[in-house]
């Protein structure tokens, strides 16, 4: 197939599913995708197993949320 010529030649890295999978996540999330919808998904059985698994994006968008209620705050 053409993806294994490319692969064969160092053109594309060897990537497992699962890591595109979590790439995916990840993304939807960073781009604010609701959490629940994320979790569906994936087919995990509850959205604490996709809060846990993903908390590294969930900080930075908490991060997001702070600033923005001072941007709120500052107007007032």
């Amino acid at each position: 197939s053409i993806l294994r010529g490319l692969y064969h030649n160092d053109t594309l890295r060897w990537v497992r599913f699962h890591d595109l999978r979590h790439s995916a996540a990840t993304i939807l999330l960073a781009a604010k995708i609701n959490l629940k919808l994320v979790s569906e998904l994936l087919g995990h059985s509850s959205v604490a197993i996709t809060a846990d698994i993903y908390s590294h994006v969930l900080l930075d968008m908490q991060q997001e949320i702070v600033n923005k209620m001072d941007d709120l705050f500052k107007r007032s």
